[in-house]
C-alpha cells in the first residue's frame, strides 16, 4: 500500500509538472492574473486529491485524522488555553465580579510585532544609512527628469504647438518640407508661386485675417469656412502646419507670375511689447 501511495503521489505531481508547464508555455495568450488563478487552482486540486490519496485507508469518516494538522497549526499560532484549564491561568484579583485570566501573547501577534522590528531595521540601514534617506527627494527628480524626456519628444513631436506658441521658424529643412505641403496642398487655390487663383495672393503685405506667423498658423489649423477654406488640422501635424506658415510668410515680397490684387488689409507686425500686454 505504501509503494502505491508513492506512486499515486508521484503521478500527481508530475500531472502537476505538466499542467504548469502547458499553463506557462500560454503565457503569451493569457493575462497575468488569469495564470496565476490557474496555476492556484491546479495546486488546490492537486493537494486535495493528495490529502484524499494519504487519508483513503485511515476511514477518517469524521475528518478527525484530515483536520489533525490544521488543528495543530492553529494551537501553535494562538497557544489558547482550553476552558477546562482556566482555573489554571486565573489570576487572583476581580473587578465587580469580574476575573482575569493570565493568558500569553498569541505567537501570531508576537511574529508580527518582531517582524515589524526586523522590517524598521532593514529600512533603516537601506535607506538611511547605505541609502541617502532622501527617499521622497530622490523619487520627485527623478520623476521631474522623466517628465523632462517627455516634454522634449513632445516638443519635437509638435504637440505643444498651437496658434498662441507658434514661432516663424528658418530651419531650410522645414522651410522645404513647408513648401512640399504647400504645392501639394494649397497650389490648387494660391498657386504654386502664391499668387492667388481662388484663394488670395500670398505675396504681398495685405491680409484678409491678420499676417504674421501666429495668424497664417490659425487660419490653416481652423480654416474659414466662409471663404471657402478648410480646415487642415486633421489632416496636417501641429508641425507641418508650423513648417508650411512659415513658408507662406516667406513668399512676400516675390513676384508671381500673374498675381491677383490685394485683399483684407496691410499688415505691420505688432513689437514686442505689444504682444507682451
Amino acid at each position: 500500500m505504501k509503494i502505491k501511495k508513492f506512486l499515486n503521489t508521484i503521478l500527481l505531481f508530475e500531472i502537476i509538472f505538466l499542467l504548469q508547464q502547458n499553463i506557462f508555455a500560454a503565457g503569451d495568450e493569457l493575462n497575468t492574473v488569469m495564470s496565476i488563478m490557474l496555476v492556484f487552482t491546479v495546486i488546490i486540486i492537486a493537494v486535495t486529491l493528495w490529502l484524499s490519496v494519504v487519508y483513503s485507508e485511515k476511514n477518517d469518516n469524521e475528518g478527525k485524522a484530515f483536520l489533525n494538522p490544521y488543528r495543530k497549526f492553529l494551537k501553535m499560532l494562538t497557544k489558547s488555553t482550553p476552558i477546562e484549564n482556566e482555573k489554571d491561568i486565573l489570576l487572583d484579583h476581580e473587578y465587580d465580579g469580574i476575573k482575569e485570566l493570565d493568558s500569553k501573547v498569541p505567537p501570531w501577534f508576537a511574529f508580527l510585532f518582531y517582524g515589524t522590528i526586523v522590517f524598521s531595521i532593514i529600512y533603516m540601514v537601506r535607506f538611511h544609512v547605505i541609502g541617502s534617506g532622501d527617499v521622497q527627494a530622490e523619487e520627485y527628480l527623478e520623476e521631474i527628469r522623466a517628465a523632462q524626456v517627455e516634454r522634449q519628444i513632445l516638443i519635437k513631436t509638435g504637440a505643444f504647438l498651437n496658434e498662441e506658441t507658434v514661432t516663424f521658424t528658418k530651419d531650410a529643412g522645414a522651410l522645404s518640407n513647408g513648401k512640399d505641403i504647400f504645392i501639394k496642398n494649397c497650389a490648387a487655390c494660391h498657386a504654386n508661386d502664391g499668387g492667388g487663383l481662388v484663394g488670395p495672393n500670398l505675396t504681398d503685405e495685405y491680409w484678409i485675417n491678420g499676417g504674421g506667423i501666429k495668424n497664417v498658423f490659425k487660419v490653416i489649423k481652423y480654416g474659414v469656412p466662409a471663404k471657402g477654406m478648410i480646415s487642415w488640422q486633421t489632416q496636417l501635424s501641429p508641425t507641418q502646419m508650423q513648417e508650411v506658415a512659415s513658408y507662406i510668410l516667406t513668399l512676400e515680397g516675390t513676384e508671381p507670375a500673374n498675381p491677383k490684387q490685394p485683399e483684407g488689409e496691410k499688415w505691420v507686425e505688432p513689437k514686442e511689447e505689444e504682444t507682451k500686454s
